[in-house]
Parts: C-alpha cells; structure tokens; sequence
C-alpha cells in the first residue's frame, strides 16, 4: 500500500510540481521578489500537473518497460484526470495574475513545445530539435526563476546569476537523462546533443556545466547567509558525484525521484534551515 501511494505521488506527477513550487519559492526568497505569490505558486504547481501528465499519456511503452511508463499505461483514465484538473487549477489560479499575461504566455507556449513532437501534426519538431535537453533546461529556469522576477518587475545582477546557476544546473541534470534514454531516443529519430557527442565529450560538457553553476552561486555570496550559499553549493557537489551512479543505475526511482528531487535541494536545505530558526 505504501508504495502504491509513494507510486501515485511520483508518477501522478505531484512530486514534480512540489518540485518546480519549492523552486519558485527559493528564487523569490533570495531575489526578495514582491509579487503575488500565493496564485503563482498555485498556478505553477497546477500547472506542471497539467504539462507532465498531458506529457506521459502521450508517451508510448518503450523497450526497457520503465516502471513509469508501466504504471501510466495502467493509469491511463488517471493521467487523463490529472491533466484536466492541472489545466482547470492553471487557469483559475492565473486569473490575479493576467496583467502579466505577455511573460506567463511565453511559459505556456514553450511548456507545450516540449511535447508537441508526441502528437501527430507536430512531430516533424522532433527532427530538428537538436536542443532538447537546452530547451528543456531553459523551460524550468524560465518558469521557476525568471518569470518569478518578470512579474514582479525585479531586475537586478543576481537575477542574473542565480538563472545562470539553476540553468546549468538542470542542464547536467537533464545531460544524464538524455544519456540513460539516448539509443531509444536515436530509434525514435529524436534528435539531440546529447546523442550525438561522444562520451568523453559529454563528460567535459557534464562537468563543465556544474563549473559554471558553481561559479554562479558564488557571485551570489555576497547577498546570501553562509548556510544558503551552502544550499545552492550542496546540489552541485551532489550532482557531481553521482553521475556513474545514476548511469550504472538506471531505475525510474533513481532518475524521478533523486535526480528531479535534486532541482530543489537547495530549495528544501533552506526551508528546513527556516523551520529550524535559521535566518
């Protein structure tokens, strides 16, 4: 029973969502963003909900039967659910929120362009979508942490380092889906980077994208306490060293609930610290 219900709220995609709220959270805690955040959140969260489950119905069963793909297509009445609901909540939450409706459609449409080549008149996007792990990065760091700070017309020097930092903090994050999935993406003609380089190369541009984030997270020390530049440094070290693991180990359990959970770490370290009395 238990992880039937663990399956629900990682396959249902609500794991996910907590992921990209807590994410939303930590970038307008340390940009000091004022806006309305309560509808934000609630859009985000609806959402993602609505754009991961719309997302998997259209994914087909694959070789290797993943467990989430198993359980989507046992679910599929479910996933069907979730996506209505995510896209009735996404569209009552968004209303106090439309006077901005320009920077929230550019979300939206981007949103639905990573899985518009899994429906029949879109899939020639497939073919040139060399870019997918960059456009997928891009989408989150838009969604969770520019739009954040567009809607509440903040514009300043660590906007711009804490997007440079969660990008390519996804981006090694989403490197390493790419490279469990890369054979069955080449079978199906997806077109990537990641496959296309080879590995020794992939591991410059892997370890690489994690210097930058890095270097990103200390051009923001100045405007941080001790413990939350230490929150944004924790991800990185771990994404950093558990590449062989999660290439060695190639379970759904590992790739959406520790590699996604990764995204909001630094997110969780310091909503734990607050909770604890932490400034």
């Amino acid at each position: 029973m238990l992880r039937g219900f663990f399956n629900f709220i990682l396959f249902s995609s609500i794991y996910i969502a907590i992921c990209a709220v807590l994410m939303a959270w930590e970038s307008s805690e340390i940009l000091q963003l004022q806006y309305d955040r309560y509808h934000y959140y609630l859009f985000v969260f609806f959402s993602t909900i609505a754009s991961y489950n719309f997302h998997w119905y259209l994914t087909p069963g694959s070789e290797r039967h993943s467990e989430r793909i198993l359980w989507g297509q046992r679910q599929r009445t479910l996933q069907l659910f979730g996506c209505a609901v995510g896209v009735l909540g996404a569209g009552w939450f968004i209303f106090p929120l439309l006077e901005h409706w320009l920077p929230i459609a550019g979300a939206v449409l981007l949103t639905f362009l990573y899985s518009a080549p899994k429906l029949r008149m879109f899939r020639w996007l497939s073919r040139i979508a060399i870019g997918k792990t960059i456009f997928l990065s891009a989408v989150w760091t838009y969604v969770t942490t520019t739009l954040p700070a567009l809607i509440a017309e903040t514009y300043t020097p660590q906007l711009a380092w804490l997007t440079i930092y969660r990008f390519f903090l996804i981006y090694a994050i989403c490197i390493l889906f790419d490279y469990r999935d890369r054979e069955e993406d080449r079978k199906a003609g997806i077109r990537s980077l990641i496959t296309h380089l080879k590995e020794p190369h992939l591991d410059k541009l892997y370890y690489s994208s994690l210097i930058v984030a890095w270097i990103c997270a200390m051009g923001l020390a100045t405007d941080l306490p001790i413990f939350g530049l230490f929150s944004l440094l924790a991800p990185v070290a771990v994404v950093g060293l558990i590449k062989r693991y999660a290439q060695e180990n190639t379970s759904d359990y590992v790739y959406y609930f520790l590699l996604d959970g990764l995204m909001m770490l630094s997110a969780l370290l310091q909503l734990c610290w607050r909770a604890a009395g932490g400034i």
